[in-house]
């Protein structure tokens, strides 16, 4: 039996993929997760969830006995916490997860121990809980090690990412930020910049929402082009030959469990500072609904041409191209939303990365664009790039295929 000498709580989307790293370097991993199916499945050396490469390695550390996964989290040297952070109310975030997590090592902890959330954070979440620890372990005061680094991988190359992307690492005093640099420089390859936990907090959450202020500009261009009659995607092609300038392209909006997030966890906070941010999240959200108003506009223009009811393709639910993550999904919302006014109405719904969902019947793609009057393409996954459409068929791109 290997001495345990890391816990993670959280084996989802960025906790499995990390206690695998970690365990990969010959490190012994506890992974807890409430959830007996999650446990089990990786103890067999399988996965829940779609990552490349992921699976092999997580066969690999099970069968050598680096990770191990329980409902229950033990002693060890190293805690990172990895627990989602969702919302509650309007938009505020909830860390409860977190808190509930910490609170389950805190019998555990030892002089010398160190902790690390990584989960997405509002600002002072690192000290609340070197609070709530202290409170309960007085006697650990300046004795363990508290920090927050937060993961910044993109879904699909997770694994690559996670060894080879720079890491921002805070902690609540120097001597923590230097003890969290040290653990994570065994499995990263990429440059550790050191800070302050509170910076480390924003860094995260600024990240993202810049990238969403980004694609709110180019979503309010595709409205704005929509009704001027110009395609916007040749608009922003061309725009983006200036030496300076550099647009990212639209979409049916944003998704994801960070991008469309974390921006919240600023305004939730600062709403008076932070108008770009939160108006960028509105005209996101928006452009959803828009898309969905498209779809269900396109359908009465068929309706009223052909005295008949069209058979609508709707394409993608997955909240970007090539994966088959539905978490904040832009294009699941216009799903629902198209499925709110359908009748007798044929539709298709087509998510090629997931066989099965507990709410739509999934149609191969081949099958939806063969059958189908409108063609209302949501997400850009490779499969959609190289499909032959029919004259007849009303086809709108709402992805830049």
């Amino acid at each position: 039996m290997k001495k345990i000498q890391v816990v993670t709580i959280g084996l989802g989307y960025i906790g499995l993929p990390t206690s695998a790293l970690i365990a990969d370097n010959n490190i012994s991993v506890h992974g807890v997760d409430i959830s007996q199916s999650v446990v089990d499945t990786i103890n067999a050396g399988k996965i829940h969830i779609v990552e490349p490469d992921l699976e092999t390695i997580v066969t690999k550390v099970v069968q050598t006995g680096y990770l191990v996964a329980n409902t229950t989290p033990v002693a060890a040297d190293t805690y990172l916490i990895v627990v989602p952070t969702p919302f509650k109310g309007n938009h505020e975030p909830d860390i409860s997860y977190v808190q509930a997590a910490t609170e389950g090592i805190i019998p555990l902890l030892k002089e010398g121990d160190l902790y690390i959330i990584e989960s997405t954070s509002p600002i002072g979440t690192t000290e609340k809980m070197m609070d709530l620890i202290f409170t309960k372990r007085p006697e650990l005061v300046d004795k363990i090690f508290l920090a927050y680094c937060p993961e910044r991988v993109l879904p699909g190359n997770v694994m690559y990412e996670l060894v080879n992307n720079d890491r921002v690492i805070g902690g609540v005093n120097t001597a923590s930020t230097q003890k969290a640099i040290e653990f994570y420089r065994q499995f990263v390859k990429g440059n550790l910049h050191a800070t302050n936990a509170r910076t480390a907090e924003m860094c995260k959450l600024v990240e993202n929402s810049s990238r969403d202020v980004q694609i709110a500009f180019a979503n309010e261009l595709s409205l704005i082009c929509d009704k001027a009659e110009i395609d916007v995607w040749e608009l922003i092609d061309l725009a983006n030959k200036h030496p300076r300038v550099n647009i990212l392209q639209p979409g049916c909006g944003v998704g994801g469990h960070c991008i469309a997030v974390d921006p919240y966890f600023i305004v939730s906070d600062y709403p008076l500072e932070s108008r770009i941010i939160g108006k960028a999240r509105e005209v996101n959200n928006h452009k959803s609904f828009w898309c969905a108003e498209k779809i269900k506009e396109a359908k009465k223009d068929f309706q009223l041409k052909n005295n008949r009811e069209p058979k609508i393709a709707l394409m993608g639910m997955a909240f970007k191209p090539n994966i088959d993550d539905l978490r904040e999904s832009p294009a699941k919302y216009i799903v629902q939303r198209v499925l709110q006014d359908a009748n007798d109405d044929e539709y298709f719904i087509v998510e090629p990365n997931i066989h099965t969902h507990n709410i739509f019947k999934i149609t191969d793609y081949r099958e939806a664009v063969e059958k189908a009057d409108i063609v209302a393409l949501l997400v850009a996954h490779n499969e959609f790039k190289n499909i032959t459409f029919r004259e007849d068929q009303v086809i709108l791109n709402f992805c830049g295929i």
